[in-house]
């Protein structure tokens, strides 16, 4: 892959990110109890010893993701509803977090940014999940100059595919299948 530098906001890291560890490239292991119902054993390869494939296409079809994020939302209405005082500081969000280390790498969608729908609508157009330079944990994730994106723990996370739009993370959901510790 060429050697590439994308613009700000994207944070570069240093190829040293992705050295090896004690588990790959990464010092600790995917978490077992990944959400979704992600394979774990998938998960570990791609996040820990992978440096440029990704999970098949479409996997996040497989996995309870699309339910499960639709759902997270209908709760979240309804308890806006509940607890309604005029102010609509509350919008939706969702955080992706790091499968082996737990720390949040993305944020989607953001609050005055798009809606779940159309994040959703892109990451199934594309078949994996696709955020934007908005959504990302920036203090969390890194680009290297080949286009791979990675958390600054050493965690593969997949590409910047840059599209009309800009930047756009095209991120394996295995990778972003964990849990806050």
């Amino acid at each position: 892959m060429p050697s590439a530098s994308f613009p700000p906001p994207c944070v570069m890291g240093d190829e040293s990110i992705m050295s090896k560890k004690s588990h790959g490239t990464s010092n600790t292991p995917v978490q077992t109890n990944l959400r979704w119902g992600v394979d774990v054993k998938i998960a570990d390869n791609i996040c820990n010893f992978n440096r440029h494939g990704a999970e098949n296409y479409g996997y996040l079809f497989k996995t309870s993701f699309l339910k499960d994020s639709r759902e997270e939302l209908r709760q979240h209405h309804e308890h806006k509803e509940e607890n309604e005082s005029g102010d609509d500081t509350t919008e939706f969000e969702m955080t992706f977090y790091d499968s082996n280390t737990g720390i949040p790498l993305f944020v989607a969608p953001r609050k005055g940014g798009r809606c779940l729908e159309d994040f959703l609508k892109e990451s199934m157009n594309h078949g994996w999940p696709s955020f934007r330079d908005d959504e990302v944990v920036w203090e969390n994730v890194r680009c290297l100059n080949s286009g791979e994106v990675v958390s600054v723990d050493g965690t593969h996370l997949g590409h910047n595919i840059p599209d009309g739009k800009g930047s756009r993370y095209c991120i394996n959901l295995v990778s972003v299948a964990g849990k806050p510790l």
